[in-house]
């Protein structure tokens, strides 16, 4: 496992679409799953699932190795500019301070326009062939 990486994710507009059906949740973690089999990175969960379900609630919602991947969460939710910008960089402070990271996430305006750890996904259509491209680009270096 890359030790000195940490993947950040989101879930809403990430792992599934912002529009979907209760029925259709997490329906794009299968693509994260498989690349993680291949080159496994931990990962902290970002998204605001965080206020409603515990760490273990929100594991057992995915396959392994994905699962077993998950090492925290950030904590509570900042206010003002960047705020899923702010979490992060709090997390990484108090956690894992030298520690190259990346954020899969659907909103633009929670991070500043020139974050390059940032791993856009369109919000209608979740994580693509496209994303995983960067991700993988980016683990295996």
């Amino acid at each position: 496992m890359r030790s000195n990486k940490l993947l950040f994710l989101d879930f809403d507009g990430v792992l599934h679409s912002t529009t979907t059906s209760i029925e259709n949740l997490f329906q794009r973690a299968p693509l994260l799953n498989e690349l993680l089999i291949e080159l496994p990175c931990p990962i902290v969960i970002s998204s605001s699932w965080r206020f409603n379900l515990e760490l273990d609630q929100i594991k057992s919602k995915f396959a392994k190795p994905l699962s077993s991947l998950i090492i925290g969460q950030t904590g509570s939710p900042e206010i003002g500019r960047w705020p899923r910008y702010s979490e992060i960089k709090k997390y990484l402070m108090l956690n894992k301070p030298l520690t190259d990271w990346r954020a899969l996430d659907d909103s633009f305006l929670e991070f500043p326009v020139d974050c390059k750890e940032l791993i856009l996904c369109h919000p209608k259509h979740g994580l693509t062939e496209k994303e995983i491209i960067k991700l993988r680009t980016w683990l295996k270096n």
